[in-house]
């Protein structure tokens, strides 16, 4: 009989839970926060402990494997909407789908010893940096595919923007050109016209006041550098024009000469 550590198992299950958040991420375009993933890994590797219990049967498993997976998704995402929450969870369920099958292949294959199945939890006395390289190529593997998949049309779109109450709505522009990024934060930058940004934060080029949190990052255009203004609002939504869609994303907004658009870069939908 194989000794299974539970320490192993945990950090095993975190480690596969976290890569597989990522993975849904990736391909359902949802912001996902670091913490958030963490959190909801940590949370989702306790099942795991059902490892020990005795055989629970198909229908108990599935039970208990939808709610892990929709509470897990919930952790990790937020409650934005229902049709988000179903999308988002059934992209989870596919990627585990395909991971664990590809685990149980193995397994059914090879019979390892280093390798344990039950109530469809599995066990690895893995190596940790055979995990991390193979885990890290699949994951690139994704990320090629979603860059190869990814598609933007010459759909219209709409940017709605919410800070401290206040609400503006402008026209969006998704531009390659706009490369502008917070490196603090790692966010990309959607930059606003001058007076949609000061309709929103009071703010006004040349004034005293301040969005708060603001931080000024470097910028250039062919004419000019400086630097800009941005910060965090409380919710950016993208709506596409053509599909009705509205897609929440994650990005701190700039002011300049934009023509009375938000111009933001199309990878960030």
């Amino acid at each position: 009989m194989q000794t299974i550590y539970i320490d192993v198992l945990i950090v095993l299950n975190i480690y596969v839970n976290c890569i597989l958040l990522k993975t849904t991420a990736k391909l359902t375009h949802t912001p996902l926060k670091n913490m958030r993933c963490i959190m909801a890994s940590a949370y989702g590797s306790l099942y795991s402990l059902l490892i020990f219990a005795p055989e629970l049967g198909i229908f108990i498993n599935f039970l208990i494997k939808t709610f892990a997976a929709v509470t897990i998704v919930i952790i990790s995402f937020g409650m934005k909407s229902k049709k988000r929450i179903f999308m988002n969870t059934a992209y989870f369920f596919g990627v585990n789908f395909i991971f664990a099958g590809g685990v149980y292949g193995v397994y059914s294959w090879l019979k390892p010893d280093f390798m344990h199945f039950s109530n469809t939890y599995f066990y690895i006395d893995f190596s940790l940096i055979v995990l991390i390289a193979t885990t890290a190529a699949l994951y690139g593997i994704v990320c090629i595919f979603r860059r190869i998949s990814d598609r933007y049309t010459d759909c219209q779109y709409r940017v709605v923007i919410r800070y401290e109450g206040k609400e503006i709505e402008c026209e969006g522009l998704a531009d390659t050109g706009n490369g502008l990024i917070d490196y603090f934060s790692g966010q990309p930058v959607i930059i606003c016209g001058n007076e949609d940004f000061s309709r929103l934060t009071g703010y006004e080029d040349g004034g005293d006041i301040l969005p708060k949190g603001y931080r000024l990052v470097p910028c250039s255009t062919v004419s000019e550098s400086g630097f800009m203004a941005v910060f965090r609002p409380d919710e950016i939504k993208i709506i596409n024009g053509c599909s009705g869609e509205e897609k929440p994303v994650e990005a701190m907004i700039g002011s300049g000469h934009s023509r009375g658009k938000a111009i933001f870069n199309p990878k960030i939908l």
